[in-house]
């Protein structure tokens, strides 16, 4: 696979990079796992999995089932600990050349903080996705991004810790009446953008043993059958916001990505492609510079936010 083109170079909070198709949390292990798998120059940033201060065992088994034209999960955030990525896993990412996004969660705001005054120290590291999606335990389990105040409260205690001048990416959650309060709200509170979606709860079920498909019950559903809701809530973000949004919910081929850009996004990640091919984000990102190519497109930025919608559409 040839390097990619300069149509693919994006400007995203200040970091520039290769192309605008990112490996998003989660699905791309901690990127050092990936190696020989993925072709690195067409990886414009990977996502790490979600760190958390202490090491998680995540959810009982089974946590992953393939619904139809998706897949729900339920790994509850296994990870090795924030301090275990650090010594580990980081060094041997240098090696990669692409921009690393640490995903940071927690269950109170003591644990982001925790997360971040590690990282703060490390080097390698080029922004933060900071994942809201989480169930505050310390205020009756009201999770951080259902609520635009509680948001705006986590965000003003954990930003401050950034001294490096990495850049804040705010992961929102589908799970809520509107988006716009809340992606509104992030921007307030200090983010340099914000990212969505993540997955929808979801549930599958055994009408045999008339239990749930999974150990935890409710997953996470992800994939192709959520692309158009996750369109939707893009778009709708992407106009109340004046920060960058970056894009993800089932892309799994170079025009998806570009949809996805002209709904609003600067940026895209890939996620549960990556499952089925883990080639999925260099694949994806040489088929939208084809894309581009075809329709005499000059730079992946022009199509940002070119969405014509009612009237406008007519004309």
């Amino acid at each position: 696979m040839n390097a990619p083109s300069r149509r693919l170079t994006v400007d995203l909070c200040g970091l520039r990079l290769a192309t605008p198709v990112l490996a998003a949390s989660g699905t791309f292990a901690y990127g050092v796992e990936m190696e020989g798998l993925v072709e690195w120059p067409w990886v414009g940033a990977m996502v790490v999995k979600g760190l958390s201060r202490e090491p998680m065992n995540g959810n009982p088994p089974p946590r992953v089932w393939e619904a139809s034209s998706g897949m729900i999960n339920s790994i509850g955030l296994q990870n090795i600990g924030v301090r275990a990525f650090v010594d580990d896993k980081l060094p041997g990412l240098a090696r990669t050349k692409v921009p690393v996004i640490a995903n940071v969660f927690g269950y109170a705001v003591e644990d982001y903080q925790e997360v971040i005054s590690v990282l703060e120290d490390a080097p390698g590291v080029a922004a933060y996705e900071l994942n809201v999606s989480c169930p505050n335990t310390k205020h009756g389990g009201i999770f951080f991004s259902a609520d635009p105040a509680l948001l705006a409260g986590l965000l003003g205690k954990v930003l401050p810790l950034i001294r490096s001048g990495r850049p804040a990416i705010v992961k929102l959650s589908p799970n809520v009446a509107r988006i716009e309060p809340v992606a509104r709200a992030a921007e307030e509170a200090g983010a340099q953008a914000i990212s969505l979606v993540n997955t929808f709860v979801s549930l599958a079920i055994d009408a045999r043993t008339r239990r749930p498909r999974l150990g935890a019950g409710f997953g996470g559903l992800s994939g192709p059958a959520i692309k158009p809701i996750a369109l939707r809530l893009l778009y709708e973000a992407a106009r109340a916001v004046k920060i960058p949004v970056v894009g993800l919910g089932g892309i799994a081929t170079g025009e998806d990505a570009a949809e996805f850009l002209i709904a609003g996004a600067s940026a895209v990640e890939v996620g549960t492609a990556s499952f089925w091919d883990p080639s999925s984000v260099s694949r994806i990102a040489s088929e939208l510079d084809r894309f581009l190519a075809e329709e005499h497109i000059a730079s992946a930025c022009e199509l940002v936010g070119t969405l014509q919608m009612g009237e406008t559409a007519k004309k």
